[in-house]
């Protein structure tokens, strides 16, 4: 398993975005050298963890429990043939693209060392938006990559480190339950009454996905 390339995206006029001043960072193009990863602090005040990595709408994006953005070469390839067009790393706005990686399969929690000092916690999974679309530019995209249910992991930093292209990733920390990042996205996106299947992954969960599978919970309990 290794990190293909680090990428990073300055901030760009487009059309297809709600992001204040139009703008958007979501064109990541790796990185020549080494990037330093830090926890960006809050949402909404904290950005990307990558330096020289910018996060523009930071009321959706950004913040520790989204400091990085990881997406598998493997999936980028799957798209490339549906697609029949060639894919980029890091366009689909992922600062990680990584080999040999079941990204998508990750469980909550799982941690992973990157290089020497970097250790990364996955969270949650990508949503799909406007930008995202207009970005990608294809037809009924959000409801395609949706039903692909492969959408890449959000990471929170645990340790602070150095990274860059060739490192390689390794696997420090596995919990024992069984939501993954797939269930995730399955549960915000298309499948709520999964959403009590998250809980058990709730002490590195999301903080926004652990409140939906709560307060999903508690209706039903209501409902009862």
């Amino acid at each position: 398993m290794k990190l293909l390339t680090v990428n990073v995206g300055r901030p760009k006029a487009v059309d297809c975005t709600d992001a204040p001043g139009g703008v958007t960072g979501i064109d990541k193009q790796p990185a020549d050298g080494p990037v330093r990863v830090t926890d960006p602090g809050p949402k909404g005040t904290g950005g990307s963890g990558l330096a020289g990595d910018t996060v523009c709408d930071l009321r959706h994006h950004g913040g520790s429990d989204q400091a990085v953005y990881a997406f598998a070469r493997e999936e980028l390839d799957a798209w490339e043939r549906e697609l029949g067009r060639p894919l980029a790393n890091g366009t689909f706005g992922e600062n990680l693209t990584t080999s040999g990686l079941d990204v998508s399969g990750a469980k909550i929690g799982e941690r992973w060392r990157i290089g020497r000092d970097l250790v990364l916690e996955v969270t949650s999974s990508r949503i799909p938006c406007r930008t995202f679309a207009g970005h990608v530019d294809e037809k009924r995209w959000v409801k395609r990559f949706t039903q692909a249910a492969a959408p890449g992991a959000y990471l929170r930093v645990i340790e602070p480190g150095e990274i860059r292209s060739g490192d390689p990733v390794e696997i420090v920390h596995r919990p024992d339950h069984d939501v993954t990042v797939e269930l995730a996205f399955l549960a915000s996106m298309t499948r709520r009454e999964l959403l009590p299947r998250l809980l058990p992954a709730r002490d590195a969960l999301h903080p926004e996905a652990l409140r939906a599978a709560l307060k999903y919970v508690e209706k039903e309990a209501a409902d009862d």
